[in-house]
Order: structure tokens, then sequence, then C-alpha cells
């Protein structure tokens, strides 16, 4: 791959950067897996020295531990970090929810319906990266729909171990059929605007990470710390 030829203003750094933490965060790279330098760079092409501020960034944000004579890792997924972030989510979101069901504009939910009818044909594909993104998608049409965008890119700044394992989740179970459902009721709250119920739908479906974590550090104890 090739950065110095993408058709986009960012600096070498920030691709290389970018291009890891979504390998990290999609599995692509999983948990444990050794990094090098010198082969990272000729990979994507570049010198070394953005690599290294690139590795430095992802180990600032918990992605990337560097271990004194052993090397330079993909961090283990660390579940109190995972629940942290799972705990900070649910209340944002149940105070978004009752946002949106007082108000929510047009726009953002014919972006729902149509978020759902990607997600319905992803159920036929089982296509696991393109329903982790359609996920994310479906939460960040809420806070976008209630003027609250900026709380959504903050809020992803502790989220880089609750993706990993959601997305774990994804790849390792393609029965995403609970999942959409959980999404179909909650953009009917919404409709509704039954606060009451989408609140609590949002704490069902948020939840369900806590019981995937045990089976998940179970199946894939290498990945968790």
């Amino acid at each position: 791959m090739n950065f110095n030829n993408r058709p986009q203003p960012l600096s070498t750094r920030d691709a290389v950067y970018m291009e890891l933490r979504e390998q990290i965060l999609k599995l692509s790279l999983p948990p444990g897996t050794p990094l090098s330098e010198n082969e990272t760079s000729l990979l994507f092409k570049v010198s070394r020295t953005p690599v290294r501020e690139s590795f430095l960034r992802l180990a600032q944000e918990g992605l990337v531990q560097v271990l004194p004579q052993r090397g330079t890792f993909v961090s283990l997924i660390d579940t109190a970090l995972v629940e942290e972030a799972r705990f900070m989510r649910e209340q944002l979101e149940k105070a978004i929810i009752l946002l949106a069901c007082s108000h929510f504009p047009l726009p953002s939910l014919l972006a729902l319906e149509q978020n759902l009818h990607e997600q319905q044909i992803c159920l036929d594909s089982k296509d696991d990266k393109s329903m982790f993104e359609l996920d994310e998608a479906f939460h960040r049409i809420l806070f976008d729909g209630c003027g609250k965008t900026n709380i959504w890119k903050i809020m992803q700044q502790m989220n880089a171990h609750l993706n990993r394992s959601r997305m774990l989740r994804l790849v390792d179970d393609h029965d995403w059929k609970h999942l959409y459902e959980q999404h179909l009721q909650i953009a009917e709250a919404i409709k509704s605007q039954n606060g009451v119920g989408a609140q609590q739908l949002i704490t069902d479906h948020l939840s369900l990470n806590i019981a995937d974590q045990a089976l998940l550090k179970e199946k894939y104890p290498n990945y968790y710390k």
C-alpha cells in the first residue's frame, strides 16, 4: 500500500497512523501481533520516521504496547477498559435516546432507516466489517440527530478496547439477527417517542457486551489481558 499516491490531504504520518489504527480496531492486526518499524515501512512504502511516530501515538491510546527487550506489539484487550467504556457509552446513549424521542429530525430518521436496510443486507452477506461500520453509524446518527456530534467524537477516544471486543463478537458469531432486531426496536421507539422504552432498549442493547466478554475471553484467551 503506497500512501504517497493517496488522493487526500493527509500527512504521511497521519495516513500511516489511521491505516494502522483501523487494522487494529478491525482485528486485521489481532491483539498480540508483533509490529516492526522496518517491515511496516516497507509494506507502506514510507520511511521509518512516520511509522515510529504512529507506533508512539497508538501506544498513547493503549492500542500498541512497547515491551523492553521484547519489541512492539498490538496490545491485548483489557476487559476493565472494555467495561469502563461500555458504562460511559450506556450513560451517554440513554441521555441521547431520551432527546431523540422528544425531537429527532426527519433527515436523521431517514438515515436510520437507510442504515437498517443496509444492515439487513449484511445479514445475508455475513460481512462482519461492514456490519461493524453500520452498527457504529447507527449510533452516530442518534448523536448527530440530537446535535451532539462532538460528544460522539470524544466518546470514541475511550472506545478502542470496547470496539475491538465488539468486532471480535461479530467475527466470531455471524448470527446478527438479534443485533439488527434491537436496532429496529430502537428506531421504532424513537418514531413513537417512547422515551422510557427506548432507554431500556439501549441498556439491554449495550449490556450484550457484558455476557459476550466472558465467552470471548474463554474462546480467545491469547487476545485478552
